[in-house]
């Protein structure tokens, strides 16, 4: 079977002890929705995505007030034991900001800078050096992060215009994902010559459309060595926003491009900000980049399984799995690579079971009410009775006890 391709080489950064780039597996990251200046919210929040599982967390730092919270957002973090790096997203003052408040300058692992709207006109440069000096005074990385809603003007209208006067025009749009990655390149380019190494420096090139977001990664790519961060901006809410999402990373990340990523979820009315989290996860662990949760697969349902009792017990396992990775990320290394079986049936139940460190085939209609087990492709026992689901569970939580806790500890000796 056809795998990925191999990883596209880029230069190694890091940010705030977290390696993005340079060989590095790629890695997840999200953003708060709070108001940075509201230093128990964002605190918070912080907290959730962390647990959650988010690498890197950025925070928006848009006015003084929440220039002036980030030092101690950072210092309650550590206190918590959170060592989490925290990204400032800058946008318009960005240079004003940390000119003015060095202590958040210093307490951010990153900052990321827009070139579409660091400054306008004569003050672009000027705003832009300022931003990059600081950054080379506090030894601090960089993303320049181009978005096709905030895209530098004067840019896109010349490159209009050049193509306009082409013998051999392209599309706007093809224009379009040039300014973008011009945008980028040349603004890394000019970091460069104030100082800044190749090593500080990450970019990105967000859009909101599928088909336009892999291409113009892939350009940039191809153009240059720099780590990248993927997303599709504005991918919207729920299901839209989880398959557009998955579509267009997944294709890059198969092509060996990207770094790190992040999903942009809209949330729902009072919905998690932690699933933009859980999805990039899932994405690179359903593509095999990287393993964060045991794996529980569970068939979908027939005709041969009115009974909806797999259905619970495979929500019930996940459900518990889920809840219990932090602790048992700790207690049980290793427990992330757990696959567990769920099935209706005897038709796959068996053989998938098999397949998993630990399965259950419960009966679908018609069969008898019996549901074998079977633990690394042996069967083991055989349950029967109205608590089926509750002897699984148990026979779950002893599988990894056995196999990555104290029991592994003791066959071992």
């Amino acid at each position: 079977m056809a795998g990925p391709a191999a990883r596209r080489r880029s230069v190694g950064v890091n940010v705030g002890g977290v390696m993005v780039g340079g060989g590095a597996p790629v890695v997840v990251q999200s953003m708060t929705n709070t108001d940075t200046a509201d230093i128990d919210a964002t605190v918070k929040q912080v907290m959730q995505l962390a647990r959650a599982g988010s690498e890197i967390v950025r925070i928006t730092v848009d006015r003084d007030e929440s220039a002036a919270a980030v030092p101690e957002i950072r210092d309650r973090l550590a206190t918590m034991g959170y060592d989490v790096p925290l990204v400032g997203d800058f946008h318009y003052i960005g240079h004003k900001l940390l000119t003015d408040h060095p202590a958040c300058a210093e307490a951010l692992a990153k900052y990321r800078i827009n070139p579409g709207n660091v400054g306008f006109k004569a003050k672009r440069d000027t705003q832009f050096a300022t931003l990059i000096e600081i950054a080379n005074r506090y030894d601090k990385p960089v993303r320049i992060g181009v978005n096709w809603g905030s895209l530098d003007e004067e840019l896109l209208t010349r490159l209009m215009d050049d193509n306009a006067a082409s013998p051999t025009p392209i599309s706007a749009s093809a224009v379009q994902r040039e300014a973008i990655i011009q945008s980028a390149l040349l603004s890394a380019a000019r970091a460069e010559e104030l100082g800044m190494g190749r090593d500080k420096i990450l970019l990105s090139t967000k859009v909101s459309d599928v088909q336009h977001l892999i291409a113009v990664y892939q350009d940039l790519a191809a153009r240059c060595d720099y780590a990248l961060h993927l997303g599709l901006t504005e991918a919207g809410m729920g299901s839209k926003g989880i398959v557009a999402s998955s579509a267009a990373l997944g294709i890059l990340l198969q092509q060996g491009i990207g770094d790190t990523i992040r999903i942009s979820l809209t949330p729902e009315p009072g919905g998690e900000r932690t699933t933009e989290v859980k999805v990039a996860q899932e994405l690179l662990q359903t593509m095999g980049f990287r393993q964060f949760l045991p794996v529980v697969a569970a068939c979908p349902g027939c005709g041969r399984t009115t009974s909806t009792t797999f259905q619970t017990l495979a929500k019930d396992i996940q459900d518990h799995l889920n809840i219990s990775m932090p602790e048992w990320r700790e207690r049980y290394p290793g427990v992330e690579t757990l696959s567990v079986a769920v099935m209706g049936c005897i038709v796959n139940g068996p053989g998938e079971s098999k397949h998993a460190n630990i399965g259950i085939s419960l009966p679908g209609t018609g069969e008898t009410p019996a549901a074998p087990v079977f633990v690394d492709g042996e069967k083991v026992a055989t349950l029967r009775g109205a608590d089926v689901a509750e002897q699984f569970k148990v026979m779950v939580a002893d599988y990894i006890e056995r196999k990555f806790g104290s029991g592994r500890q003791n066959a071992a000796e």
